[in-house]
């Protein structure tokens, strides 16, 4: 309902017809149309002159409103307004028709000319009997998109008719709707068609923002802010004020019965009032963007660019906002923006939610990691239509509320690189002689304490010359979630009122999150513990990752010893760092309980301030601290915080008993008025070292003798003895250098007073000379910069060193070896900061010497004490500067888990029987690591079976030395080890955390599960250890969520009969290959022409293990259908974990095809119930840690459940998925379209995976279509698109990628329409998409050959159109002629022709070039001949192939000390030996007739083959042969030496496999001789040598016993 008063109207183009109030939708808006806008005597067009005005209102008269709106706003809105307009009319007995349009599809695709047309054709039907007049006027209900797309239809339609606004969006109501600008999206870009057409009216209803998802009202708040930047300071003043009043609304949850913006509705109209009067009143006087009006583009120009690239995922006004700071620095750089008003800017977008920076957290994740090459934004810039020429435009702001000028003004791409890139080029200075004054910024020091003292006292004090930067927004963010004070702007922002609210403090529900700012972190520490339970009962305080690095123990230790209830809850990167830093969990307790407190102090002065602001709020009694452990570092800082207790009301004694010890009176803080913050004087080291290197002078206006910091000594202390000239009273400080290069060495300097300072001094003492030939400086008195933001001592030594420059590393400093600075070099890669804002502005003062200057990587990290550097850099200094974009989009922060493996040792852990050390020695076998059994290492130290270590030192004992051992490895064997841990290292906590740590920083640790029935029928035989005191069912109940905990990755080891083994390996290895990301099954996928996978449609897997060997043949993947499985022993149609783990691991077992993981719900055509999400996660987090290859993630899942999983993907890939079982989504139309979709698979998969359903075969070609579009675009990932139902079958044939397929054999299909891969193949070739082939055998004699059976029935099976044929020749010649056909695909060759055929060739295998012979050719018609006529021809060698697969199925493999025989010296013998080989036998033995052949043979091998003479007569072999191969032909006898020989083998070895090459004869002479072995027929290796043949010529692995069957070879 709107409000008892008139709504308020604002005037725009002259006329009052922006409307804005709550509660005008529906019965007001109606009431208007009719009243004033149907009888309007308004003409359409100023060149209606010739109208009269008595025609004027036959004429304008509505006849029709047309009412265009989402699917969406559709539903919510237009019933109720139907409603009240049909009353309304009714009322004022109107007869003006509304026409409700269809509903468009929500969101930018629907912006279209096509979808334009669409409307107007609907408009232009005779169904609308009759179609609209130029005298309608269309409703424009919606957001942006709406409003230009209705705009621009409007225009167009009946040559210009009349339309109205009704924005729903902030977004809309503050910019789009105003100012008439409208348009159509086109594949060149985004409005690229329109019009300018003014609306009628603009009625603004804010109650549509009460509904408004917080994102949407986020977004628009971007464009309010800009409006107050560029036009109006006192508005921008209030937003700043109201930022947290708007925002604590906003975040209430939405109710029908509870509007949550009811406290804030005044607050909220003033500023979407004063944002419309903005824009209102630019239009008003620049309608066709003349100039006046590109102010309206301010962070445009950037932030469009980045839009081109982050959308969809990144909103319009949160890319606005990166550009509104971005543009804002770039005024800084230019001169014309003070950086205190960026610092406000950046603040007040940060506190309305906006990003501020591309590396924002939700811009990344949101993003996924999507990069914006600062070439790329360039390039999209370039077009911006605001550009004259070449010339780039850019609107930059003067000060808060005004512009530079009216208008875009030019700007360089030098400058622009400067702003936008993450590197920053410090060029060597030409013009060294200058003088110049700088005033550095706020103290951090003072600044963080001052805000710190304030909040915590009572009253308001205002706040002067406070440093605005990355660490004062963290303190001042964590005092307002800890409900400490509130903040205020004043004076437009320089200075800030706190109003402190006494100590009164309340624990947050969000943690607290300090990125690296260290002195929040230490003082927040302390300051936590003051707090009552408000929203929680504890705080949360965490950090970056280099802050969790910095130490923080001692500080909590103390503490902890004065009743502070603090947890560390960290994962740190050394596992036993862990309880050393942030994150910490405070609890709430309401101060430390007061007394004696003893710190440390020997490390950080930050400990005991914090201490001391803390303790005057103590709960029981004053406190008294002592310093313990020496003298503290860095005194000066320690009294500056005495100091400036006392100015806000307490004072801090000194004892005079006691050395460092204080005593801090029970009371509160009491505000000052006022109170200024020094600029400080660590960051004025930076402008007098220039000065000092320069030969230049620099005054510092507010830093002398009388300041507070510690660091004001730095010119008179450390400058001049190094040869300057240094001038200093109580508030200013000149330097003036010596001549450049004069500089003169300390030989020691003690800067413990001024610690933060001793990277400047370092960097002068690079290019200090002595006179003597002197040039070392040493540094001492700075333990405490190793525990900074980085080890600033080590950093100075790395990167001086890139320079040229030699240091040493003391324990307390560092010593540096001056040079002359003219011989500085250039580092390789720039200079790394360390995220440490003290590093980076050394370093550039070091540039402006060097000859080529320097490179300094990650230019914001000044942010954090000077965010003006490099603008005081290049304007007070004149310095040039070049941006460098150091962001290469491939070396983006990978996801956790996804960096390939880099070698780091494995843990494994488990129950005991689970199968660890048989899947660790395989592991370590597959790895070249060393397999290591934790327990039997603690035996073997402890000189003790782990029972007797028990019974002597008792559980406790045992554990304790566990404990140890295991860090013991972390610390000594980093890398090249597998470790198998005992059963119960989960049953110690800290070992837990260890564990924990050390996958968390990206290690391995692998739980290895079994079944639980086995492994408790394991326990009960093994007595090898002590006997579980509780029931073993009952222990694994109770570590199972431990070991969940402790371990990143599962394996499910099945118990496997010893014939198995080699298939367990070899699953273990495919496991491998995703954990350590060396190789993925997808990149040979991708490669492939066509590739299929098959969905297994099965309730149990075990159950189908007959068929599952058949139906997967012929595809690329098998889909493992989670939601089909049905668990026995669920309660519900959800299977367990356990169930589901254990049925993946058969599926492993069974085949040797990656597994794509699915979980389809009943939405998206599955079985899966819709709402469980919790258990959804759980089955995809599951399937992460076995790692599957490939894991298909619905999309229309919860963003939590999507961001978590594609995060945490490591190297399976994703499958971002969407199933339209209703067929609602259309491929080419705009409504209802797949485009959205689409684009968030793009944003959480590797590949997209769409899913429709045609209703007729056009809607196949619709799907073409598509697939052409988003393949040309320049995101675009694999793309799996089909239809579904029978007409859809045709979109199967069509697509190429991971097709979707069933099989004969399974139960059901897994979706309508869907066929085999042997019906696609056999479609493609009726269409001529497979042209048939023909494939020979080469050879003489081939009569009786089997091959021709065997290859046929593949063809036929598999639906291709091949044929095999016989060619019996053995001339090569005959050959020749063959192989030039168009339609050969390949061939086998026989003897005589294995080396014959072998130069007609392109190429050849390494194999057949080993073996001497080819058995097999490859036609690749997609390629030329090397000879440049006709294609290309490979030659390969199967033969071996098929005999290792044989000896490997009968059950023959390698072990430590066996070896292997080939009997025969002739050309089958070369493949035997190249098998034996390839299976790891050695030494392999060769015996034949001529020994001085079988030597000749064995020079022709590399030594590493081992190859040795089976000597005849030789009484004992070190290796006897268990596996041998005969070669000897079917139709020769064995001679006597050879028969002795044998003899003599096989009476030695009972047992061993033999296989006869020779076939024709049912038993050989070898056979006879070798009847206790078991004995492999020839026949065999024909059968599966065809195997890897058909594969070579197909792509596809056929089964062997399809093969043997046509062999006729029997089971």
């Amino acid at each position: 309902m709107a409000s008892k008063l008139a709504p308020t109207k604002l005037s725009i183009l002259g006329k009052e017809s922006i409307v804005v109030d709550y509660g005008i939708w529906g019965t007001w808006i109606a009431e208007d149309l009719f009243m004033n806008l149907a009888t309007s005597q308004e003409k359409l067009t100023s060149k209606d002159e010739s109208i009269s005005d008595d025609e004027l209102k036959s004429k304008d008269t509505i006849t029709t409103f047309i009412l265009v709106t989402d699917q969406h706003l559709s539903k919510l809105y237009v019933p109720h307004f139907q409603k009240a307009y049909h009353e309304v009319a009714l009322k004022l007995k109107k007869d003006i028709r509304l026409l409700i349009c269809p509903p468009l599809f929500p969101g930018e695709v629907s912006k279209t000319r096509e979808e334009a047309g669409k409307l107007q054709d609907w408009l232009l039907s005779p169904e609308r009997d009759p179609s609209p007049d130029t005298k309608c006027c269309f409703i424009a209900l919606g957001g942006g998109v709406i409003g230009d797309f209705t705009g621009y239809v409007a225009s167009t339609y009946k040559r210009g008719v009349k339309f109205v606004q009704v924005p729903t969006t902030l977004l809309a109501m503050v910019d789009s709707s105003i100012g008439g600008k409208n348009g159509v999206d086109t594949p060149a870009g985004k409005n690229l068609i329109g019009t300018f057409w003014q609306p009628s009216r603009i009625y603004v209803d804010l109650d549509f923002l009460n509904s408004l998802p917080e994102r949407e009202f986020i977004n628009g708040m971007a464009e309010v802010v800009k409006t107050a930047a560029i036009w109006d300071k006192q508005k921008f003043n209030e937003l700043e004020a109201h930022a947290m009043q708007l925002m604590d609304a906003l975040r209430r949850p939405v109710s029908k019965d509870d509007n949550r913006l009811t406290k804030v509705k005044g607050v909220l109209k003033d500023i979407v009032l004063g944002s419309i009067a903005v824009k209102a009143e630019v239009v008003t006087q620049d309608e066709r963007e003349g100039g006046l009006r590109n102010i309206l583009n301010f962070g445009h120009s950037i932030g469009h660019a980045i839009e081109g690239i982050l959308t969809p995922e990144i909103l319009h006004g949160e890319c606005v906002a990166i550009g509104m700071v971005l543009e804002a620095d770039l005024s800084r750089l230019t001169g014309l923006l003070s950086g205190d008003a960026v610092a406000r800017l950046r603040e007040c977008l940060a506190s309305y939610g906006l990003p501020v920076s591309l590396k924002d957290t939700a811009v990344r994740e949101r993003s996924n990691l999507k990069h914006c090459a600062v070439d790329k934004i360039m390039e999209v810039m370039a077009v911006d239509k605001k550009n004259v020429g070449k010339s780039k435009r850019v609107t930059l702001l003067e000060d808060i509320g005004r512009t530079h000028q009216k208008k875009a003004v030019a700007v360089s791409d030098q400058d622009l690189k400067v702003v936008l890139s993450s590197g920053i080029r410090v060029l060597s200075m030409k013009d060294r002689r200058f003088s110049v004054s700088c005033r550095p910024p706020g103290s951090k020091s003072i600044s963080n304490r001052a805000l710190l003292l304030a909040s915590l006292g009572t009253g308001k004090c205002r706040l002067s010359n406070l440093l605005l930067s990355d660490d004062t927004e963290h303190m001042k963010n964590a005092l307002v979630s800890l409900k400490a004070a509130t903040f205020k702007p004043h004076d437009g922002g320089v200075d800030l009122i706190v109003d402190g609210h006494g100590g009164h403090l309340e624990a947050p529900s969000e943690e607290i999150y300090i990125g690296n700012a260290g002195t929040a972190a230490r003082f927040l520490t302390s300051i936590a513990t003051i707090a009552r339970s408000g929203e929680s009962d504890y705080t949360i305080l965490t950090g970056n990752s280099a802050m969790k690095k910095r130490k923080i123990g001692p500080l909590v230790t103390a503490l902890r010893n004065n009743s502070a209830a603090i947890e560390y809850i960290g994962k740190a990167e050394d596992p036993e760092e862990a309880s050393q830093t942030l994150p910490l969990r405070i609890e709430a307790t309401e101060g430390i309980k007061g007394g004696d407190i003893n710190l440390s102090a020997t490390f950080s002065s930050q400990y005991v301030s914090s201490i001391l602001m803390c303790a005057p709020l103590s709960r029981e009694q004053p406190v008294t601290l002592r310093l313990v452990g020496g003298s503290p570092v860095s005194q000066t800082y320690i009294d500056m915080t005495t100091a400036l207790m006392g100015g806000f009301g307490v004072h801090v004694t000194k004892s005079e008993a006691e050395d460092h010890t204080y005593h801090i009176p029970q009371t509160s803080y009491q505000n000052p008025p006022s109170f200024e913050v020094e600029s400080d004087a660590s960051s004025a080291t930076y402008p007098l070292a220039i000065a000092a290197i320069t030969g230049s002078t620099c005054t510092v206006p507010n830093i002398g003798s009388s300041s507070l910091q510690g660091d004001a000594r730095f010119a008179v202390d450390v400058l001049k003895p190094m040869g300057c000239k240094v001038e200093q009273s109580a508030s200013s400080t000149t330097v003036t250098g010596p001549p450049v290069g004069a500089l003169q060495p300390l030989e020691v300097i003690d800067m413990e007073p001024m610690t933060d300072a001793f990277l400047t001094c370092a960097i002068l003492a690079a290019v200090a000379q002595g006179r003597a030939g002197k040039s070392t400086t040493r540094i001492v008195g700075i333990a405490n910069q190793r525990g900074k933001e980085c080890n600033r001592i080590q950093a100075m030594r790395v990167e001086l060193a890139k320079f040229g420059v030699s240091c040493r590393e003391l324990a307390n400093g560092i010593e540096i070896d001056g040079i002359d600075y003219r011989q500085l070099q250039t580092p390789q890669n720039g200079v790394d900061c360390y995220d440490d804002h003290r590093v980076a502005m050394s370093f550039s003062v070091l540039a402006l010497v060097a000859p080529k200057g320097a490179l300094i990587r990650e230019r914001e990290c000044v942010g954090k004490t000077w965010p003006g550097w490099w603008e005081t850099l290049r304007n007070t200094f004149g310095a040039r500067l070049e941006g460098v974009d150091l962001e290469n989009p491939s070396k983006q922060e990978p996801p956790p888990d996804s960096v390939e493996y880099d070698g780091r040792s494995i843990y494994l852990i488990g129950m005991r029987g689970a199968g660890k050390t048989t899947t660790g020695k395989h592991l370590a076998d597959a790895l070249e690591h060393q397999f290591v059994d934790l327990d039997s290492l603690l035996e073997e130290n402890a000189e003790k079976t782990i029972p007797e270590i028990i019974q002597d030192s008792g559980w406790d004992g045992f554990r304790t030395r566990e404990l140890a051992l295991l860090k013991t490895t972390l610390r000594n064997k980093k890398e090249g080890c597998v470790f198998s841990c005992g059963g119960g290292i989960v049953e110690i906590p800290e070992a837990r955390q260890t564990l924990i740590n050390y996958h968390e920083s990206g290690g391995l640790v692998i739980l290895v599960q079994r079944d639980i029935e086995d492994i408790v029928d394991y326990l009960q035989v093994d007595k090898s250890r002590p006997a579980y005191v509780d029931d073993m069912r009952s222990v694994i109940k109770r570590r199972q969520p431990w070991y969940d905990q402790c371990s990143n990755y599962q394996y499910y080891s099945q118990r496997a009969p010893s014939h198995s083994l080699d298939r367990a390996s070899k699953e273990l290895e495919r496991f491998i290959a995703i954990l350590t990301g060396k190789r993925h099954p997808f990149d040979r996928i991708r490669s492939r022409d066509r590739s299929f996978f098959v969905s297994l449609t099965v309730p149990d897997v075990a159950a189908a293990l007959d068929f599952i060997p058949e139906v997967v043949v012929g595809s690329d993947a098998v889909e493992l259908r989670v939601d089909l499985l049905e668990d026995p022993s669920s309660r519900d149609i959800i299977p367990s974990l356990e169930y589901v783990a254990n049925q993946l691991a058969i599926l492993r077992g069974s085949s040797d095809l990656p597994i794509i993981f699915t979980v389809r719900t009943i939405a998206q055509g599955g079985k899966f119930p819709d709402g469980a999400h919790k258990e959804m996660f759980s089955l995809l987090n599951l399937a992460l840690r076995t790692g599957v290859e490939f894991l298909d993630l619905e999309i229309s899942l919860p963003e939590s459940v999507l961001r978590f999983i594609s995060r945490r993907k490591g190297h399976t890939k994703i499958i971002a998925s969407h199933h339209d079982p209703e067929g609602n989504l259309s491929w080419t139309g705009t409504s209802n379209s797949w485009t959205p979709h689409w684009e968030k698979a793009l944003l959480y998969g590797d590949i997209a995976k769409l899913v429709g359903v045609a209703t007729c075969q056009d809607d196949n070609f619709k799907l073409l279509k598509f697939k052409e579009y988003v393949s040309n675009l320049e995101l675009a990932k694999p793309l799996i698109a089909i239809n579904m139902r029978r007409q859809g079958q045709l979109s199967r044939v069509q697509n190429t990628l991971l097709t979707p397929v069933s099989h004969p054999a399974l139960p059901f299909k897994a979706a309508p329409g869907q066929l085999s891969a042997a019906e696609i193949r056999t479609c493609l070739s009726r269409i001529g998409a497979i042209e048939p082939s023909k494939f020979y055998l080469f050879g003489k004699p081939i009569n009786q050959s089997r091959s021709p059976a065997m290859h046929n029935s593949q063809f036929n099976q598999h639906g291709f159109p091949h044929v095999y044929n016989l060619l019996e020749t053995d001339k090569a010649e005959d050959v020749e002629k063959v192989i030039a056909n168009e339609d050969f695909g390949g061939a086998s060759v026989t003897i005589p022709l294995k080396l014959d055929i072998m130069p007609h060739l392109d190429d050849i295998s390494e194999d057949a070039k080993t073996i001497g012979a080819v058995n097999t050719l490859i036609a690749d018609h997609s390629r030329e001949s090397k000879s440049g006529q006709g294609f290309h021809l490979t030659g390969r060698n199967t033969d071996w192939q098929g005999m290792v697969k044989v000896l490997e199925n009968a059950g023959a493999r390698s072990a430590t000390g066996q070896s292997g025989l080939v009997v025969g010296g002739g050309g089958t013998a070369r493949a035997a030996i190249y098998a034996l080989h390839q299976m790891r036998f050695t030494p392999i033995y060769l015996l034949g007739r001529s020994a001085s052949k079988i030597e000749a043979l064995i020079e022709s091998f590399p030594k590493e083959y081992n190859l040795q003479l089976f000597k005849i007569r030789q009484a004992q072999y070190t290796f006897i042969p268990s596996t041998a191969i005969g070669t000897i032909p079917a139709d020769r006898p064995i001679e006597h030496d050879m028969r002795e020989a044998l003899v003599q083998l096989f009476a030695q070895q009972k047992k061993g496999f033999l296989l006869e090459m020779a076939y024709g004869r049912e038993a050989t002479d070898l056979m006879e001789l070798a009847q206790q072995w078991e004995i492999i027929p020839g026949l065999e290796v024909l059968a599966a040598q065809a195997l890897y043949q058909f594969e070579a010529w197909t792509g596809i692995m056929p089964r062997l016993k399809t093969l043997r069957e046509a062999c006729g070879l029997e089971d």
